[in-house]
């Protein structure tokens, strides 16, 4: 892995003097919390304190126990289901719901949405404490919190009319309104669970500003990521939990990004992109050998619907065994609707040809997708990918059925059981057999088991939607290592993700999307981050990168 030296404190919000900061009072104190559930400890002794205008980040593996401890913090989790003591300006509390915990100025937003998709965009900012007018405010004041609304959404950049009902909104835009919500409500301390793991890069620069302003007014700010170098550009301490248990506690401006990583994986991490070996032994790009296309794409425009106008437009390309095709782009720019129309699972298809293997491939259904060897890993696993109350067997084998299933029309069981023993070991999946509820597992290990669903399914093409969301670095690595197997084995791998860095290090070749047209193409030589972003933002864009050259390389 590369050197990461820490980065200097923002110039205009300066971090916490330890020095001083440590002989104020924490404002949230936590003191040997255990916390136990059947057959596993979530939380052993953990010890944490926060303080006043202080941005304290937890950094950990899935599984750490980071979201378990935000939950008891939040009164998820209420008092006397754990062991141990909160404090809040050094006095014992008692949190038995969410209402306590807010009561005592915190405000939580987890990875789990908690937002009612049938209400409007302003609904949601506002349940529960909407303006009122009328006699005696028995009346919700609509148009001022339309317009407080309208506010709201502007200051962070976000083009949303505030009557648009929750359930039109993509991932990233769900995860702005909960994270502009939890910031009005003005609250003392701030909990954010993986706030910007699907937003896009401005979008994260707008969040970054503005809790670095709330921090110069006071608000203290617990800030859990997996992405570290925004933890580094933000956090005045670092909090590493590792199997249930604190680790260490750090100053952010004394240590390192390759020292945390340590700390949170227990070894040393020396290469997070590491290079794979041709699947014929050959250095030649498979793009430039000689065989034909495993899949191609000529002309595509497609649109949400028969009568909608065209939102992917003229779309070509080439797909190559033993490749990784990387696609990015802003958030918008079609990649995931890309994604989906090929598995047959969004919109028509307007003009253009695809083929498959070298055969035509006509507007499928996924059934039709998943039989002729292209399989999908979606990036909202919990929405599109699990079923969470099942098991993890019933989930790996779900879009296998038909291999299992006997002439009688009942399944083979041993056999199904068999196949998912493999994925459940070979993927090291943690829990304790393939009979554990998905629900309950880590974000990391429920990817896995999305993951193994895919390739149960013995794919010649696989779609990765942004496989890395919300996952620790060690469980990337994991993945990174799948997809290396995968392209030495012949398959091909069509990459989406939002960063960058991810993007360059696994791709051998990148296209960058732009409002549904591709912006540029891009080789390994050619990459850089200033020409990607670039060509995310349009062809002229794109262009005046290219005659600049390249200034910052992923080699």
């Amino acid at each position: 892995m590369r050197e990461h030296p820490s980065p200097a404190p923002h110039p205009k919000n300066p971090t916490v003097d330890l020095g001083q900061g440590s002989l104020a009072k924490p404002l949230l104190e936590a003191r040997g919390l255990t916390k136990k559930f059947p057959g596993v400890t979530a939380l052993r002794d953990v010890a944490f304190d926060l303080r006043p205008g202080e941005i304290h980040a937890l950094c950990g593996e899935n599984g750490a126990g980071k979201s378990t401890l935000i939950k008891l913090l939040a009164g998820i989790h209420p008092h006397g289901s754990y062991e141990g003591e909160l404090r809040v300006d050094d006095r014992a509390v008692a949190f038995h719901s969410v209402r306590d915990a807010e009561g005592a100025g915190l405000a939580v937003i987890t990875q789990e949405f908690a937002l009612i998709e049938e209400l409007s965009v302003a609904e949601n900012i506002f349940l529960g404490r909407a303006p009122r007018c009328g006699p005696g405010g028995l009346r919700v004041d609509w148009l001022e919190m339309h317009r407080l609304a309208a506010v709201l959404l502007a200051d962070f950049g976000l083009a949303l009319a505030p009557e648009t009902p929750v359930r039109e909104l993509g991932i990233g835009q769900k995860q702005l309104v909960e994270i502009v919500r939890a910031i009005d409500k003005k609250s003392r301390v701030l909990v954010l669970d993986e706030p910007t793991a699907a937003l896009t890069g401005q979008e994260v620069a707008v969040l970054l500003e503005h809790l670095r302003r709330l921090r110069t007014q006071g608000t203290a700010c617990i800030y859990i990521s997996h992405k570290l170098d925004e933890v580094f550009a933000l956090a005045d301490r670092i909090t590493v939990l590792r199997d249930g248990a604190s680790i260490t506690t750090l100053a952010t401006r004394d240590t390192t990004i390759p020292a945390v990583i340590k700390h949170m994986v227990g070894r040393e991490i020396t290469d997070l992109f590491p290079r794979r070996a041709s699947s014929a032994g050959d250095a030649t790009p498979p793009s430039r050998r000689p065989e034909p296309p495993i899949l191609s794409v000529r002309s595509l425009t497609a649109a949400s619907g028969k009568n909608a106008p065209p939102f992917l437009r003229d779309l070509s390309f080439d797909l190559h065994a033993g490749e990784v095709l990387g696609f990015g782009g802003l958030m918008g720019a079609g990649r995931t609707e890309l994604l989906l129309h090929l598995f047959g699972a969004w919109g028509h298809r307007v003009s253009g040809e695809v083929t498959l293997s070298g055969q035509p491939f006509p507007s499928p259904t996924p059934r039709d997708a998943i039989a002729r060897g292209l399989a999908l890993v979606t990036e909202d696993r919990k929405r599109y990918g699990l079923i969470l109350p099942q098991p993890i067997g019933f989930n790996l084998s779900l879009s296998s059925l038909a291999r299992f299933t006997r002439a009688d029309g009942f399944l083979d069981a041993p056999a199904e059981y068999l196949a998912n023993q493999h994925f459940f070991s070979s993927l090291r999946i943690k829990a304790p057999d393939q009979h554990a509820r998905v629900a309950g597992l880590s974000g990391g290990n429920q990817q896995k088991v999305v993951l193994g669903k895919a390739l149960m399914t013995g794919p010649t093409v696989v779609l990765l939607d942004e496989p890395t969301r919300g996952i620790d670095v060690g469980a990337k690595l994991e993945v990174y290592e799948l997809i290396n197997r995968l392209t030495a084995e012949g398959q091909a791998v069509i990459l989406v993700s939002s960063e960058l860095p991810e993007l360059m290090g696994l791709s051998d070749r990148i296209l960058m999307l732009a409002a549904g047209r591709i912006g540029g193409e891009f080789t390994r030589a050619e990459f850089s981050q200033e020409k990607l972003l670039a060509a995310a933002m349009g062809r002229r864009a794109a262009a005046a990168a290219n005659d600049q050259g390249p200034r910052t390389n992923a080699q």
